[in-house]
């Protein structure tokens, strides 16, 4: 498919062409929701944990003796069932990471950037570059274009003025083409890749 092009200052920059197999998929909302989900639970640190019966600080000698007191029998004072005693079961750390396959994992992308395309959310731009390599020039830019929340993908390599333009920017996230994700894509309201962005992208989904 035909895609119009335009420059960062809303020039327009001819056009390119799209693969169909990549951008033009009906999106299908249980593979993004698979592919997501891997993305935030490999990311999710697992570092939880609690202090178990052999781990809070008490000492192991036997409360009171084992009969006549008419009470029930116990031992450590760092039984669950007192207060301050170890948790019975407690979460420990883990990795909440699972399996996905790669192939699985390039059809998610190819089915999120189907998406954005459908919804009429992808921008297509020449090249990153900007004069003076401002902030404010790049924000100024932004705002004329409407972008909210833009995620811009570029090829191999960021141009590194405008990633350095873009760093104190909210609203604006710079990703190489290595970097592109699913959940990234989702996520923003619009995607603005480049010309290279779109070459290398087609070139690592086939």
């Amino acid at each position: 498919m035909k895609a119009d092009a335009i420059k960062l200052d809303g020039a327009s920059a001819g056009s390119v062409d799209l693969d169909d197999a990549i951008f033009g998929l009906e999106p299908r909302k249980d593979i993004l929701h698979r592919v997501v989900r891997w993305q935030r639970n490999k990311a999710q640190q697992g570092t939880h944990a609690t202090l178990g019966r052999s781990d809070v600080s008490y000492s192991t000698k036997k409360i009171y003796r084992q009969k006549g007191t008419g009470g029930a029998r116990h031992g450590s004072k760092g039984a669950p069932i007192f207060r301050h005693g170890g948790v019975y079961k407690g979460p420990t750390p883990r990795s909440h990471a699972h399996e996905l396959t790669k192939k699985f994992r390039k059809l998610g992308l190819r089915h999120a950037l189907s998406a954005k395309q459908a919804a009429g959310e992808l921008v297509i731009i020449d090249v990153l570059a900007i004069e003076n390599a401002k902030t404010s020039t790049l924000s100024k830019h932004v705002s004329e274009r409407g972008w909210k929340r833009a995620l811009i993908i570029d090829g191999s390599e960021v141009n590194a003025d405008f990633s350095r333009a873009a760093q104190n920017l909210a609203n604006v996230d710079v990703l190489p083409c290595q970097g592109a994700n699913v959940y990234d894509i989702l996520k923003s309201d619009t995607l603005v890749i480049t010309k290279a962005g779109i070459e290398a992208l087609e070139a690592r989904l086939k």
